[in-house]
């Protein structure tokens, strides 16, 4: 791959986009998605922690906030190495650094409500249905069902900014091909991530809808990414930049949930404190500082630590990034491998498994099933009356003003699902629960 057609800064369904000295491509990338209604309602949406019953834990919005802050500073660093390598102009490591804090700001902007519990209650609920398919279900080729079944938010995500925000249906927030490129962390369809997950990193989950498809085609040819087959099996090699957002990512969710859990009472002060000490390799005390303030300078720390661990992994493994055969996440690759490990056995030993995250995952769950059971009817509706809207009963058409739900582009089984999905999956959790209790009538 080479780093002239890597940083590639045309605007997606947009030829004439033209950037300014103040402001160029990728600048007006990071503006457009801080500025859209799916990244403002990440404020009420669940990183780890159950939202209300605490206002110090991190909701989705302020960890996609501070995931961005440390992908810059890992983009600048890179990129000034880069620069001193003569791998890039000069002046481009401010690129490197924009491309990757657009795509940090907008990882998880395709998240569900309640976590990643939300995604699993939205594939386990069409897994449901296609098990015995009847409907709009038997409708579905078999080849795209599983990206129902296996409902994942990085595929819903790179819908939301190529299709369904600001532009719909035709580039959406077009957004620069860069940052397209390294936010796609899974550069692959569904029923190729089934059948392939083992040889490369960017095959663990999928990427890619079917209905995404060809724009990520679009995408990667414009780019340079080596594209791969196993057959009948396509997938591409991750954009390098993927890795600095993946990195960023995980720093920020291994290391903060460790202090939101200790703000929360879910783990002692002392077993925070000295994993972050082991990370540091220094015995730094409290002196005047509350236990709180303690935790939140030894965080500080800690995340300054990682940044150059992960800095350091990904000069190690450069050659192997830039052709598209390093299969690590840089946290695992670099100094700090084994302290990641032990905060993620922390968290999943300690923290997953608390009762309010376990009651959160339940209520979530159901309402999820709720929302979905009390919607299917319309779109079962609309393919019986040739997916005419005017046609629907008052009652279905009320639900339709109530909800502002436009099904107008909604001509197939294919397309209703997806509807279903975006609708669902683009819920806050407060609006998720209030309109559970309206379809029940509770």
């Amino acid at each position: 791959m080479e780093w002239k057609t890597l940083l590639c800064s045309h605007a997606l369904a947009d030829a004439n986009s033209e950037a300014t000295a103040a402001r160029n491509s990728f600048v007006r990338d990071l503006d457009r998605i801080v500025f859209s209604a799916p990244f403002r309602r990440l404020a009420n949406k669940t990183q780890v922690q159950p939202l209300y019953e605490h206002d110090h834990v991190h909701h989705r919005l302020i960890h996609s906030i501070e995931v961005s802050s440390v992908g810059r500073s890992l983009a600048m660093e890179v990129g000034k190495w880069l620069e001193g390598e003569n791998e890039i102009e000069a002046g481009e490591s401010s690129d490197l650094a924009s491309i990757v804090q657009a795509a940090c700001v907008a990882h998880d902007i395709g998240n569900p409500p309640f976590g990643h519990s939300g995604e699993e209650a939205i594939g386990d609920w069409f897994a449901k249905k296609f098990a015995s398919p009847e409907g709009l279900f038997a409708d579905v080729d078999d080849f795209r069902r599983r990206e129902f079944i296996k409902f994942e938010g990085n595929a819903q995500g790179f819908r939301i900014i190529t299709r369904l925000e600001m532009a719909r249906n035709s580039g959406g927030l077009r957004l620069s091909t860069a940052t397209l490129g390294a936010f796609t962390k899974y550069p692959t369809t569904a029923e190729v991530s089934q059948k392939l997950s083992e040889p490369y990193i960017g095959l663990k989950k999928f990427g890619i809808f079917h209905s995404e498809l060809e724009i990520f085609e679009e995408v990667a040819k414009t780019l340079g990414l080596p594209k791969e087959a196993d057959g009948e099996n396509v997938w591409w090699a991750r954009h390098p930049l993927v890795f600095l957002v993946e990195a960023a990512d995980d720093i920020c969710y291994n290391i903060v949930d460790l202090e939101d859990a200790f703000t929360t009472g879910e783990l002692s002060y002392e077993t925070v404190r000295d994993v972050f000490l082991e990370a540091l390799g220094t015995n730094r005390g409290r002196e005047r500082l509350s236990k709180t303030e303690h935790i939140a300078l030894l965080r500080a720390m800690t995340i300054g630590k990682a940044v150059q661990s992960c800095v350091e992994a990904f000069k190690k493994n450069y050659e192997d990034i830039m052709n598209g055969t390093f299969s690590e996440s840089l946290k695992y690759a670099g100094s700090m491998s084994s302290i990641f490990k032990k905060m993620k056995e922390i968290s999943s030993d300690q923290v997953f498994t608390a009762r309010r995250k376990t009651e959160l995952e339940v209520s979530g769950r159901r309402t999820i099933e709720n929302v979905m059971s009390g919607l299917l009817p319309v779109y079962e509706e609309l393919a019986q009356t040739g997916w005419n809207t005017s046609s629907l009963s008052s009652h279905n058409e009320q639900l339709l003003r109530a909800l502002s739900l436009d099904l107008h582009d909604v001509k197939s089984a294919y397309e209703a699902l997806h509807s279903l999905a975006d609708f669902v999956s683009g819920m806050t959790d407060r609006y998720a629960l209030r309109i559970s209790r309206m379809l029940s009538g509770t």
